[in-house]
């Protein structure tokens, strides 16, 4: 048997995730959840609702955050953890209320949470700590005891979260004919935000352009490219590029678009692309419909050859760092001296998210944070 992990003082574990729709029945229903406050009509949202109809009106990534969860009870039992493992969603079953109900009824006072978002934004990372205060909020209307919630920092430069991705990389560019493999050009891709929510991403000493969301982003670019380029020997080019837009069509937001992106690396001679979801954890609906659907339709008509290269999902690697995030926290809860592990330049980010990091238009109260109401 290993030797015991401690995670004193905490006595759960939380994963956070966004929630999707498990059959036709859901879609539409789950959308509005998504879209609560918006005003947006029930027509419009069947419209949009199409995307997941195409695959039986299942989102994956609830299946893929199971997928996770036996990961992480799996590594937590082999090294030693005793930490037990909930699930809770921002817009679907199981709720994070319904969730953090339970918690409190299996007596679970110190509670870590890991949202499935690696970088610094508001809908990646604030928007979930207002979810928890809501949820905070719920159960102390019932009378109940709330529990200390954490969250864990930004694991965008971890290794467990960039070994991954490396080798993803590497096997799309295997996976390329060989004629066009050595020219290919990488394009690193994530959630397209609003430009107003990138310059404030992060700490305020990071507001600008782009903010802390670009910046992270770009950083485990480079450490991709680099270490694409040392273990094969060629220099590929690449660029960060967004997908997944939404909202009105006169604000601004982060480009260029991946399929602008791949019409412009066509017409400037190209001869393949590999596609890196590097914002996303998982292959959800976005990465199955924007990039494996409609980006990879676009690189077909263009006659491009791409390939999409696999996000972290349960990967081992993955469930370690998850591990090690976890005791590092509790050691410095504990008061304890510890080195963060992190790749890169921008070295480990912060255990608590600072008073301005990534605010809301509209400001609200958020659990697990300098400027959290529940200490």
């Amino acid at each position: 048997m290993p030797d015991a992990l401690d995670a004193t003082p905490y006595d759960a574990l939380l994963l956070l995730s966004f929630g999707g729709p498990e059959g036709p029945d859901d879609v539409v229903p789950f959308l509005e959840n998504v879209t609560r406050g918006r005003g947006i009509p029930r027509e419009r949202l069947k419209e949009v609702g199409q995307h997941y109809f195409l695959f039986g009106g299942v989102s994956p990534i609830n299946d893929q955050n199971r997928a996770l969860l036996d990961a992480l009870r799996k590594n937590f039992a082999e090294h030693g953890l005793d930490l037990p493992v909930y699930w809770g969603n921002r817009n679907w079953a199981p709720y994070l209320t319904d969730t953090l109900r339970e918690m409190v009824a299996d007596g679970r006072r110190r509670v870590l949470v890991l949202a499935t978002s690696a970088y610094a934004s508001y809908s990646g990372c604030r928007q979930y700590r207002e979810n928890l205060a809501d949820a905070l909020a719920a159960l102390a209307a019932e009378g109940l005891e709330l529990p200390k919630i954490d969250k864990l920092r930004h694991y965008f430069n971890h290794p467990g979260f960039v070994e991954p991705m490396i080798d993803g990389v590497l096997r799309s560019l295997a996976d390329l004919p060989e004629d066009v493999r050595a020219g290919a050009h990488i394009a690193f891709t994530t959630h397209s935000i609003p430009t107003s929510a990138a310059d404030t991403s992060g700490p305020v000493e990071t507001h600008g352009e782009g903010g802390a969301y670009v910046e992270q982003h770009l950083d485990v670019a480079q450490l991709i490219a680099d270490a694409v380029r040392e273990r094969t020997g060629i220099d590929h080019p690449w660029r960060l590029v967004y997908q997944s837009r939404s909202g009105a069509p006169h604000i601004p937001w982060l480009e260029p678009d991946i399929c602008d992106h791949l019409e412009e690396r066509h017409a400037a001679g190209v001869p393949a692309v590999v596609m890196a979801p590097i914002g996303f954890v998982s292959d959800h609906m976005e990465v199955l419909y924007d990039l494996d659907t409609e980006a990879t339709a676009k690189a077909e008509e263009l006659g491009l050859p791409v390939r999409r290269s696999a996000t972290v999902g349960a990967d081992p690697r993955f469930a370690a760092a998850v591990r090690e995030l976890v005791t590092e926290r509790a050691a410095v809860e504990r008061g304890q001296e510890v080195t963060p592990c992190a790749l890169g330049a921008l070295g480990p980010s912060h255990h608590l998210c600072p008073v301005g990091c990534c605010p809301a238009r509209a400001p609200r109260p958020a659990a697990a944070g300098a400027d959290s109401p529940y200490a």
